[in-house]
């Protein structure tokens, strides 16, 4: 890569994925495709702290264990819209259609990021054009339980295209997965993704477990990319079943994720409400009718204070048919 290209990639990742200059580790930024990393695609995962690989599950764990999808038992059609940070944003579009036991998955998404600020070695603006950052991910996977859904094995191909300014990059990458229901209320789940070239994509380790009974679920999730320090992330979800509200399931989310602090907020709502300083703590809910015209249907939201860096807000829409 050029120098342009390599400073870009280099902001982005401090920037977007890494703690302020003097917490970054040796080896922050060395894989390339750092957006692999977002939690795009599963607005639940990103509610509970990223702890989710345990418990994932529908067109959501196609972007997160793979394994997860096999639960299915109709065809699932997801989207979800991420509003991320410094103008980056996703789209992504989850499939699932079960073929007797096995279920096939599908994902795409999109995401770029418009009005980068780029800079000569003098410090002088630069053109960058309209969109100089672009990239997609295509996948498809094959997922299926045994034992009755007590174990659940997952495997993912992906296509990967990068583009920084006007260089592109492509790639192709797997994930793997796992989930183990030991009793109905203790579950163990791990993942290896970004599976590939080291330099090219980063390669990270998911382990999980939670504790899950008829109205909450605890999780926790251990996460280690070969490009970052360990992270670790827990999560609650409180359910309000259905069959009580005689309209739709209804979940609240809390999580916590120990990334690293990026600054102070300016935001007068978040100072009110003591998180202007804080960029571990992530909320939000889901709300899921097995009988909207027939049809299953969910929605989710998630949003994530990250300090001065900007709010991080995902939704989306699902349905079961």
């Amino acid at each position: 890569m050029n120098i342009k290209i390599k400073v870009l990639a280099a902001c982005l990742a401090a920037g977007l994925f890494s703690a302020p200059a003097y917490a970054i580790n040796d080896w922050a930024g060395t894989s390339a495709s750092q957006f692999l990393k977002i939690d795009a695609g599963s607005p639940r995962a990103q509610s509970l702290g990223n702890a989710y690989v345990s418990i994932a599950d529908g067109p959501e764990a196609l972007f997160w264990n793979p394994a997860g999808a096999a639960s299915a038992t109709s065809r699932e059609l997801q989207f979800s819209y991420l509003d991320y940070l410094q103008g980056y944003k996703a789209r992504t579009l989850g499939y699932l259609q079960p073929i007797g036991k096995t279920i096939i998955g599908v994902t795409l998404n999109y995401m770029d990021m418009s009005g980068f600020d780029y800079r000569d070695t003098e410090g002088r603006p630069q053109y960058s054009g309209s969109h100089p950052v672009q990239n997609f991910v295509g996948s498809l996977s094959l997922a299926r339980g045994f034992f009755n859904q007590k174990l659940q094995i997952g495997g993912t191909a992906k296509y990967i295209n990068e583009k920084l300014d006007s260089n592109r990059y492509t790639n192709v990458g797997f994930d793997v997965g796992a989930k183990l229901r030991l009793v109905n209320w203790l579950g163990l789940g791990g993942a290896i993704v970004n599976i590939g070239d080291k330099d090219d994509m980063p390669r990270g380790l998911r382990l999980g477990a939670d504790l899950n009974t008829r109205y909450f679920t605890i999780s926790g999730e251990y996460m280690d990319y070969r490009d970052d320090d360990a992270r670790y992330g827990v999560g609650l979800e409180v359910h309000i079943p259905e069959d009580l509200l005689s309209v739709a399931r209804f979940d609240l989310r809390v999580g916590y994720y120990t990334r690293d602090n990026t600054g102070i907020s300016t935001s007068k709502g978040l100072q009110s409400l003591g998180l202007d300083e804080t960029s571990k703590v992530s909320f939000g809910f889901g709300i899921y009718s097995s009988e909207l015209f027939g049809y299953g249907a969910s929605i989710d939201y998630a949003v994530t204070p990250f300090g001065a860096l900007g709010t991080s807000q995902q939704i989306a829409v699902g349905i079961q048919f």
